[in-house]
């Protein structure tokens, strides 16, 4: 009698020797793998948890504050700009006061992205108690593509207190200002009169929107 062959077994989706996501595809699963020893599956369960958009921004941002893998930070965050969802945003805002100097560099590249979401919340930022949060929140208006970007500096060289602040709006302004910031450059210049650099600045950026 003939050996009668056997079916090939198939492993089940999630299987660690077929699949290096390795953990069941559920929420609870990818919250699982989050915490995992194993980077490679940090990632996978970082991009696959786009496909629960109500929960994966708060566990997302959860790991997010404790990853020191690189590569896992950078799916991490691709994923929060991703949702974008009001909790994405208030999370990566909250990373803008953290003592680790990379991740808020990290936070400040995925905001820069999301111009309509930040948009709420910019004048809020703008207007912080910390002054560190009101030049990192000027940081973010350098490449964020939103019609009020302007106005936004203008108001920061207008009414805020701290010189450091308003050199940095002034320097973008000499990027992006138009017509709309001679006056307020020129106030800008009586009230900081014994700051070099503000004199200098502001003068570079008037010349450059054409004004004398």
């Amino acid at each position: 009698m003939g050996l009668t062959k056997q079916p090939r077994q198939v492993r089940a989706q999630g299987d660690t020797q077929d699949d290096e996501r390795g953990v069941m595809r559920d929420c609870a699963g990818l919250a699982l793998a989050l915490d995992s020893e194993d980077a490679v599956a940090r990632r996978w369960a970082a991009r696959d948890l786009l496909h629960y958009p109500q929960q994966a921004s708060v566990i997302l941002l959860r790991r997010l504050v404790q990853e020191t893998q690189v590569s896992v930070r950078e799916v991490i965050l691709t994923s929060l700009a991703r949702l974008g969802d009001a909790a994405a945003v208030a999370g990566l805002v909250g990373c803008m006061r953290s003592d680790d100097a990379q991740l808020r560099n990290e936070a400040i590249v995925a905001l820069k992205g999301l111009p309509e979401e930040i948009a709420p919340v910019m004048g809020t930022l703008l207007a912080d108690s910390d002054p560190d949060v009101r030049i990192l929140a000027v940081n973010i208006l350098e490449s964020l593509r939103h019609p009020m970007v302007e106005q936004w500096l203008l108001a920061v060289i207008e009414h805020d207190q701290e010189v450091n602040v308003c050199a940095t709006a002034v320097d973008l302004l000499g990027e992006l200002g138009s017509s709309a910031a001679r006056a307020p450059l020129q106030r800008l210049k009586q009230r900081f009169a014994d700051q070099p650099y503000i004199q200098f600045a502001a003068d570079l950026a008037l010349k450059r929107i054409g004004a004398d």
